[in-house]
């Protein structure tokens, strides 16, 4: 059989609609998780300040649950298939968390309810990147993965509204009693549940994988890129591991030692914390190799992270600097509207909602553009590139995002968020359609999983050094906050253009 006998089949649009579907229940979930568990903990007695710790969760848990679900998906094979029983057990945990989030008798309770919906979000997503990159040919996958970004924009901005329309198209009540969730949010909650379950079982029910003698036929015919990614596992060694261990831990300790006598904030501990666990990972990495345990998937997972194919060490830098300007923008937009266009700093005020309420639907509406413009990228990046897309697109974003500073009208956001919707769509999809070029299907997981860090560590360190910047180097000024994620944008945008697309 030779290479383009092996090919794999091009699929039909609604064949990839049905493998995508379950995207808009992941984004309910995550849409419902980001506009309403802050309320909760606020509700169950959590002091403002001590939100962004609870909300810790969230990017800690990404970090170890993605990579380990991407490794345990690449060994899976079943009667139910390769990524698709990650999808149902993640639904059913998701949904199930969904359901529980509302009825938290406690914070702590809510807190634990956080990690648990945030970690079984992304049993089922982890997998939906892989599964583009197992599914489709290098042809479609600009296709699979817009169409993705098409539903996580109309997920996202249905969902974002929805305690909104339980209550003023069902009126249920939006208030409840001091240390009760308003009805409009249980309600949408349970809503939520049902839709993650739903749209997951779609895609399980009307998707059928390729079996792992067939991933293995259709691999042969890019040998290249499988062996050039192989050949750099052979040269990691206990030594290069113990050197990786001594220079990240002593450079942890270090950082924390200039937080200490300093007197810095100490969320900046969050920083060098995470510098130093990953020193201690690397620690363990080398008494691996040392002693012949190679095979274990924590080794699998680390070594693999120091193996990247050179396409995907030019996108982690592309997404550390798209997320970084994203988390930016979803920390302080609402506090950078309100002073700068509402002229007020007190979040008690009814000004300052009313802020606040608007930034919201702003961001729903963003969501709606990228959903709008999410199937004419693969066009233009048929015509042209998807670097040259992905580069304009970022730059658009920029565009969008420091315009918020010239504005002096509120109504005149949404042409803001147009911008930030083009930006929004492309980061979505086509950051993956041009790894998945570069990576063997026999990792294909564990590689998505691993890119992920490339989100998560952005928004760590956005949470780590935004604080302090906002506070020490801008006086208080969160509008100079998303100049900063607008010029993050830029250098993305810029190093886009340099990145190798196979």
């Amino acid at each position: 059989m030779n290479a383009l006998q092996r090919r794999k089949p091009k699929l039909s649009f609604w064949q990839i609609w049905n493998m995508s579907f379950g995207f808009l229940g992941i984004q309910f979930g995550f849409a419902l998780q980001n506009g309403n568990v802050s309320r909760i903990f606020e509700t169950l007695g959590a002091s403002v300040d001590s939100i962004p710790i609870l909300w810790i969760a969230a990017p800690v848990t990404g970090l170890i649950v993605q990579p380990i679900v991407g490794h345990l998906s690449d060994k899976t094979w079943n009667r139910f298939g390769r990524r698709r029983p990650f999808f149902l057990v993640g639904a059913i945990l998701a949904s199930a968390a969904l359901l529980i989030m509302p009825n938290s008798p406690g914070l702590w309770f809510a807190a634990g309810m956080l990690w648990i919906m945030d970690a079984s979000i992304n049993i089922t997503m982890e997998p939906f990147r892989a599964f583009v990159g197992d599914m489709l040919s290098d042809e479609q996958r600009t296709h699979g993965f817009a169409m993705q970004s098409f539903f996580i924009g109309i997920g996202a901005f249905v969902a974002s509204w929805l305690p909104w329309m339980m209550t003023h198209w069902l009126d249920i009540p939006n208030t409840a009693p001091p240390g009760e969730i308003p009805p409009s949010v249980s309600y949408s909650f349970y809503a939520g549940g049902l839709v993650f379950f739903l749209a997951v079982l779609v895609t399980v029910w009307k998707t059928k994988e390729y079996s792992p003698d067939e991933l293995a036929a259709f691999e042969e015919s890019r040998e290249q890129e499988s062996s050039s990614v192989k050949s750099l596992e052979t040269v990691k060694t206990s030594s290069y591991f113990r050197n990786h261990f001594i220079v990240w831990t002593i450079g942890g300790l270090g950082v924390s030692s200039l937080i200490y006598f300093l007197e810095l904030k100490s969320e900046l501990y969050i920083l060098s914390g995470g510098i130093i666990v990953f020193g201690l990972l690397q620690g363990i990495s080398a008494s691996l190799t040392r002693q012949g345990k190679t095979d274990s998937g924590f080794y699998t997972i680390i070594h693999d992270l120091h193996t990247m194919p050179a396409t995907m060490r030019q996108l982690a830098v592309v997404q550390f600097f798209s997320w970084f300007a994203l988390f930016a923008m979803w920390i302080y937009t609402t506090n950078a509207v309100a002073n700068h266009l509402y002229h007020t700093s007190d979040p008690g005020s009814e000004l300052y909602n009313t802020a606040a309420n608007w930034v919201s639907g702003m961001f729903g509406w963003y969501n709606l553009f990228a959903a709008a413009v999410a199937f004419l990228l693969p066009k233009m990046a048929a015509r042209t590139s998807r670097r040259l897309t992905h580069s304009l697109s970022l730059l658009i974003g920029a565009i969008g995002l420091s315009s918020i500073y010239l504005l002096s009208n509120p109504d005149h956001l949404i042409y803001s968020m147009i911008g930030i919707g083009v930006a929004w769509a492309s980061i979505l999809s086509m950051p993956y359609a041009i790894l998945t070029g570069s990576l063997p299907s026999d990792k294909m997981g564990v590689y998505m999983g691993i890119f992920n860090f490339f989100i998560v560590i952005p928004q760590i360190l956005a949470a780590s050094i935004l604080g302090f910047l906002v506070k020490d180097l801008f006086a208080g000024e969160a509008i100079y906050a998303l100049l900063l994620g607008g010029g993050s944008l830029v250098i993305a945008a810029i190093i886009t253009l340099f990145v190798r697309d196979n």
